[in-house]
């Protein structure tokens, strides 16, 4: 039987904070708008940078400014809690590609996209298999019109 409803993201998305994006402030640091989407961590200062696989999530880039600050690309990172938003199920924390994901399982960085480079789909998550992400937990709460949480599969996560 089909699936009637489900969770979805909604709009407004959430709060978002203005920042500092990158690795430093040199023009290769910067970022552009195929990096909204991303995944990001704190880096310093009034900075994010993108997470690497098995990162906790701390954030969201919802938009990049042509404007710099210092050098330093400017932009939106949703950061607020109960902020829900599409991802890609991308298998177990120890083995990305791999393995299945949940309702309930708390998720960290899938694979990831480089910077400057397009992503073709939703950020990838996969299953915590290591709970040390402190504050900055997400979680899923839908398996999408699939169902199943396979590797590739759209998924809705929400930050808890």
């Amino acid at each position: 039987m089909a699936k009637n409803h489900f969770i979805v993201p909604t709009l407004p998305l959430g709060t978002v904070t203005v920042a500092r994006l990158g690795a430093g402030n040199a023009v290769g640091d910067r970022y552009s708008d195929v990096d909204v989407g991303k995944f990001v961590k704190l880096a310093g200062e009034s900075r994010y940078d993108l997470t690497a696989v098995g990162n906790p999530i701390e954030g969201v880039v919802v938009a990049v400014e042509t404007a710099t600050s210092n050098g330093y690309s400017v932009g939106s990172v949703l950061t607020d809690d109960d902020s829900r938003i599409f991802a890609t199920a991308d298998g177990l924390q120890a083995t990305p590609g791999t393995g299945v994901i949940a309702v309930g399982d708390y998720v960290v960085t899938g694979t990831v996209v480089a910077k400057g480079t397009a992503m073709s789909g939703y950020p990838k998550v996969c299953k915590a298999t290591s709970q040390t992400f402190g504050a900055f937990a997400w979680r899923v709460v839908s398996l999408g019109q699939v169902g199943t949480g396979a590797a590739g599969t759209t998924i809705v996560i929400e930050r808890v």
